[in-house]
């Protein structure tokens, strides 16, 4: 098939009228203009408002310092610590205050771990008003999380206890026998080396809690202002070729039927 079948005679270029020029873009959004206007100022204007009105929110923490043994070991990671925070005790604390307020909990807590430190950090964003319920939530976690540190403290205690008190005891078996010098000297020093680490287990300390931050981190007035002026301008320019199309295919239904009657 020669290339002569798709020439359009005198070597113009076909027309197709259903392709729209920037200009016909342009021409659409004067005529719309006023669509454009009311959905853009309504949707400043709601921007505006949310900003205004909305009541400012504070991050509130509590840091604690999780159970230790030997000054450096830890009963619980503070890794683990945070994985039973959000397994079990957050959904206890959630399920009490959806029982007690028959509503579901109105802020998140989230939790962290300072690096290389021992320490578990509450976080919570927050009104103001909500500062009482946000401490109280707080207070229950970190109560959870010394309730059951404190039985592993308790149960190293109580061995440690045994170990110094078998100790004890074969230290005066060993009394006025010959040559047990040196094995009583070896089981005082190690009921030495158990007193200490019996000393220095530390249990579950509560560092911070609820601590409200003295600015608002929420809303970012001039950022939602933006993203309204953002939103509404696009919202208005689809609003009017939207209002241009319904108008358009409008008008085509009608002339349609003009010539059917």
């Amino acid at each position: 098939m020669s290339d002569t079948q798709h020439r359009v005679p005198g070597d113009q270029q076909p027309e197709y009228s259903d392709e729209i020029s920037l200009v016909d873009l342009v021409a659409t959004l004067i005529r719309r203009r006023r669509v454009f206007y009311v959905v853009f100022v309504s949707t400043v204007l709601a921007g505006l408002a949310y900003a205004l009105l909305a009541p400012n929110k504070y991050e509130h923490i509590s840091l604690i310092q999780v159970a230790q043994k030997d000054g450096e070991a830890f009963f619980q990671s503070p890794e683990a610590t945070i994985a039973t925070l959000e397994s079990r005790w957050l959904p206890e604390v959630q399920a009490t205050y959806r029982a007690e307020h028959d509503k579901e909990l109105p802020f998140q807590v989230s939790f962290s771990n300072p690096e290389n430190t021992g320490l578990v950090r509450l976080t919570t964003a927050a009104s103001e008003s909500e500062g009482k319920a946000v401490s109280s939530v707080h207070n229950s976690l970190i109560n959870g999380v010394r309730a059951h540190q404190a039985k592993l403290v308790k149960r190293e205690q109580l061995s440690l206890e045994r170990q110094m008190s078998s100790l004890e005891s074969a230290v005066e078996a060993l009394m006025g026998q010959a040559g047990a010098g040196e094995a009583i000297a070896g089981a005082i020093e190690r009921q030495s080396t158990l007193e200490g680490k019996l000393k220095s287990l530390q249990g579950v300390e509560a560092l911070v809690i609820s601590r409200q931050s003295a600015e608002s981190t929420a809303p970012k007035q001039s950022l939602v202002i933006v993203l309204a002026i953002l939103l509404g301008g696009m919202l208005g320019i689809f609003s009017a070729f939207m209002s241009e199309f319904a108008a358009s295919v409008k008008k085509q239904l009608a002339n349609e039927g003009g010539e059917h009657s």
